[in-house]
């Protein structure tokens, strides 16, 4: 699977990365969005886009918080654990996600960047009040939907949506013009502008190391493509860099 050679660069790397997507999580019982079993292909993007919230807030929360409950559910990986030990061991700097589910953070990386925002916090549309995604499930629960801040403004989630820009773009693009090494971990690499964030690694002399399931637009600019399952590919560089550390 390369793990070795992957182990070895990262140990030669003085500023790497990690940029994740969907299929991180997959193994947690989150389904990604563009996969045979993805949400995309069960439900419409347009759910999630900030046109339909605005125009039907109720349809909206009918949908997102089936998608909360979900990730609420789940539990991280060994791939997310695996690349928390990375983080701990000083080889992995940043980690830059397309997800919102905070597995990331359950599993012990401290440095994420959350392109996309987090299900885990909502705010108030009128008045910007922040409310725990848990509280607000509770609302809907009790027969208020869409839910409502005491202010009288309907209630959202701190995400992302279609239509909205990504949050912390410019702070991660700066990031990887740093950066000398990015994992591009469960990521089809096509939703823009975050698949910007392994082309600038690579374009500013770094190396990309892409490790999907799937094929890739990157794939034949990648240094390393390792077609196989994060949660096994992770966990063999981890055990590969520590037997070089010795």
């Amino acid at each position: 699977m390369d793990c070795e050679r992957v182990a070895e660069l990262l140990m030669s790397s003085t500023y790497a990365i990690a940029f994740t997507g969907a299929g991180i999580s997959t193994a947690s019982g989150i389904p990604d969005f563009r996969g045979p079993n993805g949400l995309w292909r069960k439900y419409s993007p347009e759910l999630a886009s900030i046109e339909y919230f605005e125009r039907d807030p109720k349809g909206f929360w009918d949908f997102y918080s089936l998608r909360m409950r979900g990730l609420f559910e789940a539990e991280p990986n060994k791939a997310h654990y695996a690349l928390a030990e990375l983080e701990k061991l000083g080889l992995i700097k940043v980690v830059i996600t397309q997800n919102i589910d905070g597995l990331h953070q359950k599993a012990g990386s401290k440095n994420v960047i959350e392109l996309h925002g987090t299900m885990r916090r909502c705010y108030c549309t009128n008045c910007g009040k922040s409310y725990d995604s848990k509280e607000v499930l509770k609302i809907i629960d009790q027969g208020i939907s869409p839910p409502k801040c005491s202010c009288g403004g309907i209630i959202r989630p701190d995400v992302v949506l279609f239509g909205e820009p990504v949050k912390g773009i410019y702070e991660a693009l700066n990031i990887a013009y740093d950066a000398d090494l990015v994992l591009s971990i469960g990521s089809s690499l096509t939703v823009y502008p975050a698949n910007l964030i392994p082309q600038v690694v690579k374009e500013h002399g770094g190396k990309l190391i892409i490790i999907n399931m799937e094929e890739t637009p990157l794939d034949e600019i990648a240094d390393i493509v390792i077609r196989d399952r994060v949660e096994e590919v992770l966990p063999c560089i981890v055990e590969n860099v520590k037997k070089l550390i010795g």
